[in-house]
């Protein structure tokens, strides 16, 4: 071959590579997921704005809808009927609707601890509990506390029934309790400070896992027929949102920041609080030893046992059904 035949094969050579190299990429094929919250965008969904804002679940072949919610209730049901392949919901309420027909599968757990609290004026003479006979009770009618009520009240000795519950918006809790418009209402301890900061020395308070009741609180549910035929859809979302977590965990300003650019009405000191409490709800043995998001065996169980006592299952499953570890990374783990 003479040289200047190679110069020129050579050259062909390089201009070819530097025509691939600038030719635009196909993009990767995407797979739509609608993901209803519990509720309203706040502090503790911070991870799932995040990655999307830092395109990691686009990268992952995922083009998340964040669907604001309005209750684990409703979350459940429109997992379970396929409505949402994917929601956020407290795991004892998907296990009492799983009961009624709701396959829902959950993937990973949030709330290592139950979040839910009960809150009452002070001045009104409660003081726990058994207080609450004859009470009134606000709250929405989607919210995972009326669900799981009758367990509370079994596990303190007063009959379910004995309380009357009055529908009010999420929203209008804290202004029904001012008005005495009802004696108590129920939230999620990421919100405490709220509370506190409404009511101040006359705040009544008591977190459910100190009153006999500590379940596993808000996981991340997948509708079961969805999850067998998209399990490599779940396994990339769950990836990326347990990688999201642990990067929250680790550093909570950028994370919170993005939750508030996409929902313009939040203030960014105000979920900066309600994140670091959602930190203590994530905290356990299992999420620091194990890995975060982890569902242990042993709890499910006691869970569903819990359940099935305290409130009923229309029909028994197997609560090994209910659940899923697969797509966790073992080496992610809880570092608070």
């Amino acid at each position: 071959m003479t040289k200047f035949r190679f110069r020129r094969l050579a050259a062909a050579a390089a201009a070819a590579l530097a025509l691939a190299a600038s030719a635009p990429v196909l993009a990767q094929k995407t797979e739509k997921v609608d993901f209803i919250l519990n509720w309203v965008a706040g502090g503790d969904h911070a991870p799932y704005y995040y990655a999307k804002k830092m395109g990691w679940y686009a990268q992952a072949g995922i083009d998340l809808n964040l669907e604001q919610g309005k209750g684990s209730a409703l979350a459940i049901q429109k997992v379970g009927a396929g409505a949402n392949p994917v929601g956020l919901a407290d795991m004892a309420n998907a296990l009492t609707l799983r009961g009624k027909g709701a396959e829902t599968v959950g993937v990973y757990n949030v709330y290592a601890n139950s979040p839910q609290g009960l809150y009452w004026l002070k001045s009104s003479g409660i003081k726990s509990v058994k207080d609450l006979v004859g009470k009134k009770i606000g709250n929405p009618p989607g919210d995972g506390a009326r669900t799981m009520w009758p367990a509370l009240a079994k596990a303190n000795g007063i009959d379910p029934n004995s309380v009357t519950w009055v529908n009010i918006d999420a929203n209008s809790k804290l202004a029904a309790l001012k008005s005495k418009a009802i004696d108590a209402t129920t939230s999620f301890y990421n919100i405490h400070h709220v509370f506190q900061r409404e009511l101040g020395d006359d705040m009544g308070f008591l977190a459910w896992r100190d009153a006999g009741l500590n379940p596993y609180g808000n996981s991340i549910i997948v509708n079961a027929e969805y999850l067998k035929k998209h399990k490599a859809t779940i396994a990339s979302f769950v990836k990326v949102t347990q990688k999201a977590f642990a990067a929250c965990v680790a550093d909570p300003k950028p994370c919170v920041q993005a939750l508030v650019d996409a929902n313009g009405a939040l203030k960014y000191d105000n979920e900066m609080t309600n994140w670091l409490l959602v930190e203590v709800l994530m905290s356990d043995k299992t999420s620091k030893t194990v890995a975060l998001g982890w569902h242990d065996d042993a709890r499910m169980a006691a869970d569903y046992e819990l359940v099935k006592t305290y409130i009923g299952l229309d029909k028994p499953f197997d609560v090994k059904a209910a659940y899923t570890n697969e797509f966790l990374d073992k080496s992610i783990k809880m570092t608070k």
